[in-house]
Formats: structure tokens, C-alpha cells, sequence
């Protein structure tokens, strides 16, 4: 207990306006898609010779499409993944998204799905735009990290011997690894400077699907990294092998970007 850092105990709610209450849950929301619809625009302008990707009308728009796909996305791939049998019993507990419950995952497949449809809807190269929505995509990793770490949610592992661990309200009176912020790190920033850096290279972005492989692979590494410092969410523990769930959906991702990098390789 001596070696445990205190934890800044803020309330997860930011501001009151009358009966309107806003949670920095929210504004992690706010922060993530309105800077990475700035940094769609600023990437979509620069292309590898030839014309520009997408237009900023385009961005604009598809920023109300990877809305949708990320909210209903995450919370149904929560529903799904996490929760099925206590949400098909009772089912209007899925509409109450303010009781928490989101799936990275589940989003993932959301913003895809938005992504596919509108690409065909303003012919558009899936490849060419998919490889700048995910360099957008650690922006808004990193600020829902940070908002778990306020609501004190996703807490690490015990901890004892760790200097920097740290009680949190919910994890019991044991010293935890602020896992949320190694997913922030590693999921936000690692994999942002990354992905920029492989985007700086002209040869890179040349091979439209190049970059979408590299986040998935990204990605998939960073939460597999994190889920062994994170407590496994109570409901579900350990699975098949001792891994939690988080790192079971991650390796399908991991997989999917090595094949999807050996296919840009091997197209001009």
C-alpha cells in the first residue's frame, strides 16, 4: 500500500448544465472524431501524386458515417462479444449506452461496414480511403483510454511491488497497474507515430492498403500487449489458454493485416 501512487479521483462527470449532464466519456467521443476528421483532411490532401483521395466535402461527410459505425458498432459488438446472454434477456438494457459498455471491436466492424458503404456510394478506392481513417484512428484510441482511466474503469492487475500503481475506487484495496493509460500509450500514441511515419514514406503510401494492414497489425500487438498488465472483466475471466477476450479478437486482427500488407506488396 506504501508503493501505490494516489489516483486522482475525478468525477466522470464534466460539466452540469441544468438537467444536461456531459461526461468526459462523451467528450472523449467529441475529441476523438472531430481531431481526426481534421487529420483525414490534412492526409486526403496530400496523395502520392495524381488527385487528391477524397475531397473535404467527402470527409465531411463520411465523418456523420464512422459516427454511426463506431457507436452502434461498439455497442452491439459489446452486446455480442461481451454480454449476450444478459442483453438478449433483457433487451432494452442496450439502448442505456450511458450504463457503459463499448467494444473496440465491435466499432471496428462498425466503421468498416460505414466505410465500405460509402466508398461504393462516392466511388471511391476502399484501399486509398481506408488506409486514412486508420491513421486517424489511434487519436480516438487514445482519448477513450484516457476517459476509462477517469472513470476509473478497465483497471491493470494487482500490482504490489509496482511504484506507480496505483488503488483504484472499484479494484478492491490492491495496489493495480493503470492499465489504461499503457493502453493510451500503446494503442494512442505508439501506433499514431507509427502509422505517420510509415505515411511520410511515399513508396508506403503508394501501396493503397499497406497502412490499414500495418494499424490492424498495430493494433492487435498493442492490445495484446496491454491485456496482460488488465484486469479481465469479471463476467468472463480467463479464456481458452489463459487469454482474455480482448487478446482473443486481437489475433484475428493481426492476421488479417499481415495478409492484407502481402497483398499491397504485391500490387502497384
Amino acid at each position: 500500500m506504501n508503493l501505490a501512487l494516489a489516483y486522482p479521483n475525478i468525477d466522470p462527470v464534466a460539466l452540469h448544465l441544468g438537467p444536461l449532464v456531459i461526461r468526459w466519456y462523451a467528450l472523449a467521443y467529441i475529441a476523438g472524431l472531430t481531431l481526426g476528421w481534421w487529420f483525414m483532411k490534412f492526409l486526403a490532401r496530400r496523395p502520392v501524386g495524381g488527385r487528391p483521395v477524397m475531397t473535404d466535402v467527402q470527409v465531411d461527410d463520411f465523418l456523420t458515417w464512422a459516427t454511426l459505425g463506431v457507436v452502434l458498432g461498439g455497442r452491439l459488438g459489446y452486446v455480442l462479444f461481451y454480454k449476450p446472454g444478459f442483453y438478449f434477456s433483457t433487451p432494452l438494457e442496450i439502448l442505456y449506452v450511458w450504463h457503459g459498455g463499448m467494444s473496440f471491436h465491435g466499432g471496428l466492424l462498425g466503421v468498416v461496414t460505414a466505410l465500405v458503404l460509402y466508398v461504393r456510394r462516392q466511388r471511391l478506392s476502399l484501399l486509398a480511403v481506408g488506409d486514412i481513417v486508420v491513421c486517424a484512428v489511434p487519436i480516438g484510441l487514445f482519448f477513450g483510454r484516457i476517459a476509462n482511466f477517469i472513470n476509473g474503469e478497465l483497471f491493470g492487475r494487482p500490482a504490489v511491488d509496482v511504484p506507480w500503481a496505483m488503488v483504484f475506487p472499484h479494484g478492491g484495496p490492491e495496489p493495480r497497474h493503470p492499465s489504461q493509460l499503457y493502453e493510451a500509450t500503446l494503442e494512442g500514441l505508439v501506433l499514431f507515430v507509427v502509422l505517420h511515419l510509415l505515411w511520410r514514406v511515399p513508396a508506403i503510401r503508394a501501396r493503397h492498403g499497406t497502412l490499414s494492414g500495418a494499424f490492424l497489425i498495430g493494433y492487435g500487438i498493442a492490445r495484446i500487449t496491454g491485456e496482460f498488465f488488465r484486469q479481465p472483466d469479471p463476467f468472463l475471466g480467463f479464456l481458452w489458454g489463459g487469454a482474455t477476450m480482448g487478446q482473443l479478437l486481437s489475433i484475428p486482427l493481426v492476421i488479417a493485416g499481415l495478409a492484407l500488407v502481402a497483398v499491397a506488396k504485391r500490387e502497384r
